[in-house]
């Protein structure tokens, strides 16, 4: 049966590199692994046999160099039986050519260099399968409008629904009174004036989302919104993607090349991660934003362009400026205004309604009706620290929805990482500073020994995962009289 989760396939024949991207992978994605090309090209095959011949992987992450071949050579042929893959090379050399090769030859998605951050690798992998999603829906609407002024009218009006929702900021979705509220007032104000903003925040709180909103708030919403994760790729590739290339500028530019911010031209660049670029990378920005104007590698002119930028960054770029890692003069051009994103464990009374909007969209998304979370399971999502943020919120849901056959999702069908930390506060809550048990002060006998039973009662279940089966044998009761003593305190309905 093919997995419910997108399927990645690691191919390394260093077998410790694999097994880190597996762990690092695993939670969100079903991984196949591979020691050489050869063994990955017999996965795949067989993949194809017993699934979709057109995509048996949804995507590859290859080590460039392997024994007998490299990496950028068997995607190349993948591309060439398999073009719906993504395909995603991971280096520890920086080669410009091998680079250049990767994207002209093997279609890659992205180049990443070793060492690797796990959260970074995470992001990339699904911003990867986001984007062949929306590059298939892409493809979808133009044969629409193949069809005629129908389908025209159609994207018209999708796109008019796009626009006022981002002008509206719906998709920052929060709860009455909460911290995000001022957030939003302020980018909206700045929204109408042509200024620069700096948005800063932890990964996975919803920067693209903010960028999108007051892009579409502008007076620039007709035009081009455009973006680039700074952090994912090289100075040498950055400077052609931003700026353009001429072709003949270097080896492999066969054509060439329009940059992003000419694609933007009256519209917003939004650049990502802007505190990941070299100091030579900061000078070219600087400077594009000093004279309004783009000379692309290769050229002797340069073009002059009409670009809003909206960057943003998890780091604190004041800090960076004081360490040297960051100039300073791009910075004051870049803050016009800073807006500063809370993480989510900032903002919790906020978990609930986005909780909601996301279950409601992945029952869309994944053809599956579901009516909530129990008690338990929504206990979980509240306390859990949320590293990921709004990212491993909605990763966890979607999960969650696809592998639970029943209508209300119960606490065993969340991940082990969040069943782990809601057993960790719940059994500190319950015991006092000597590790025993924690005796309520006040109250009859009978109620405050009700209390510690309890709290025993919800330390066995978090250890078993809320399986009243093994819960009630780890207690020395029987599952029918467990389940008596969780209806009598109130822990699940009659």
């Amino acid at each position: 049966m093919p997995s419910i989760q997108p399927t990645v396939l690691v191919i390394d024949d260093e077998r410790h590199s694999a097994d880190a991207i597996r762990r690092t992978l695993e939670d969100d994605f079903d991984i196949r692994t591979a020691g050489s090309a050869e063994e990955a090209l017999g996965i795949l095959e067989n993949e194809a046999r017993i699934g979709n011949p057109d995509t048996p992987v949804d995507l590859i992450l290859c080590d460039q160099r392997m024994p007998g071949t490299t990496g950028i050579a068997f995607l190349k042929g993948v591309r060439e039986r398999w073009p719906e893959i993504v395909r995603v090379i991971i280096s520890g050399h920086t080669d410009a050519e091998d680079i250049i090769a990767g994207i002209n030859e093997a279609g890659i998605y992205q180049y990443v260099l070793k060492p690797w951050l796990p959260d970074h690798l995470v992001a990339l992998v699904s911003d990867a399968l986001e984007a062949r999603r929306l590059n298939r829906d892409v493809r979808r609407l133009d044969m629409e409008l193949r069809a005629g002024t129908g389908a025209l009218r159609a994207r018209a009006q999708k796109r008019q629904a796009a626009v006022e929702l981002h002008h509206e900021f719906d998709r920052l979705v929060r709860a009455p009174g909460s911290p995000l509220d001022e957030v939003c007032r302020t980018a909206q104000k700045v929204a109408r004036y042509d200024l620069s903003v700096l948005i800063q925040g932890e990964s996975g709180t919803g920067k693209e989302l903010l960028a999108r909103a007051i892009h579409y708030a502008s007076p620039r919403t007709t035009d081009p919104f455009v973006m680039e994760n700074c952090a994912a790729i090289p100075d040498s590739l950055l400077e052609s993607e931003l700026f353009g290339h001429r072709r003949g500028a270097f080896t492999g530019a066969h054509a060439d090349h329009v940059g992003l911010f000419q694609r933007a031209n009256g519209g917003t660049i939004f650049l990502d991660e802007i505190g990941d670029t070299s100091l030579t990378m900061q000078v070219k920005l600087l400077r594009v934003l000093q004279e309004g104007e783009v000379r692309p590698v290769g050229a002797t002119q340069s073009v002059r362009v009409d670009v809003r930028v909206i960057a943003a960054t998890h780091r604190d770029l004041e800090a960076e400026v004081r360490a040297g890692r960051f100039r300073e003069d791009l910075y004051y051009r870049l803050a016009g205004v800073t807006v500063t994103l809370p993480a989510l464990r900032e903002r919790t009374m906020d978990i609930g309604v986005i909780v909601d909007n996301l279950l409601a969209q992945a029952a869309i998304d994944l053809a599956r009706p579901v009516h909530g979370f129990a008690p338990e399971a929504m206990a979980c999502l509240l306390t859990y620290a949320w590293p990921g943020n709004i990212r491993e919120l909605r990763n966890e849901i979607y999960r969650a929805v696809a592998l639970c056959d029943e209508l209300v999702i119960p606490a065993a069908a969340l991940s082990p990482k969040l069943l782990r930390g809601q057993a960790v506060n719940e059994m500190h809550s319950a015991r006092d500073d000597a590790g025993g048990l924690r005796v309520p002060e006040t109250g009859t006998l009978v109620e405050r020994l009700g209390a510690i039973e309890v709290a025993i009662l919800k330390e066995a279940l978090l250890q078993h995962r809320w399986n009243k089966t093994r819960a009630a044998k780890a207690l020395g009761l029987s599952r029918v009289g467990l389940k008596q003593k969780l209806v009598r305190f109130g822990l699940e309905e009659k």
